[in-house]
């Protein structure tokens, strides 16, 4: 599908980006990669010192995910990263233990959930999220696992979303431009509407930033990011 015909430029895209054979490997280099070593430094260290300083808040957290309902406490879903590679994209978990049988049954008895999941593969009223799970997505606590990932390299603290396989048709001829970057624990998406923007704009607003990066504009993002966090909104 190309985005064409909703406004949004598909006819650049960044060539010499192969797929890669296996996931979450930190000392990949491709030359079109966007910000190479300078912005992996800068990753290693903010994501470091976070997970140092909030290391308290993430045990707090895992207790309380723990004591809900005795399930798994963290999440992994498998996302599209740098190259084509897949890597588990972690998270506190926010839903019920047998969530998945409970999409399949809704998407299956309930058209408009349906619709609505296929547009934008998320649900506003999403019966799967259990009380606890509702607070940490809403502060987006639930994604800072997600400093794991960052560490490991599988992404970067700024970044496009993280896609799963079934969204990559979506981006068209961008998806080269996707897979020039590490996916972002934050982006230019969560600083412009998040969850309340349509799925072409969350595209554009990805391969906007991939072709415009630069350190400033990283930092630019993370201090929107934390003035977000206090609205809520858009977070579902």
């Amino acid at each position: 599908m190309m985005w064409k015909a909703q406004g949004i430029e598909t006819s650049q895209s960044w060539p010499g980006i192969e797929k890669l054979p296996r996931s979450g490997d930190p000392h990949v280099s491709r030359t079109d990669a966007v910000g190479k070593s300078p912005k992996r430094a800068i990753d290693l260290f903010m994501a470091t010192t976070a997970l140092v300083l909030l290391l308290p808040l993430l045990l707090i957290v895992a207790l309380i995910v723990k004591l809900g309902d005795r399930g798994p406490v963290l999440y992994s879903h498998t996302r599209i990263g740098f190259g084509g590679a897949t890597f588990g994209c972690l998270k506190f978990r926010t839903m019920k233990t047998d969530a998945s049988a409970q999409l399949a049954e809704l998407l299956r008895t309930n058209p408009a959930a349906r619709t609505e999941w296929e547009t934008t593969w998320k649900l506003k009223s999403d019966p799967r999220v259990t009380v606890v799970g509702e607070i940490l997505r809403k502060s987006s606590i639930d994604e800072l696992p997600q400093l794991i990932n960052v560490v490991r390299g599988d992404m970067s603290l700024v970044g496009p979303r993280p896609i799963t396989a079934e969204e990559l048709p979506l981006y068209g001829e961008n998806i080269a431009t996707y897979m020039a970057g590490r996916p972002g624990l934050t982006g230019q998406w969560q600083t412009s509407g998040r969850n309340d923007v349509s799925y072409q704009h969350r595209v554009s607003l990805d391969v906007h930033y991939l072709r415009n990066w630069s350190i400033g504009r990283d930092f630019l993002i993370m201090a929107k990011t934390v003035l977000i966090l206090f609205s809520w909104k858009g977070s579902y």
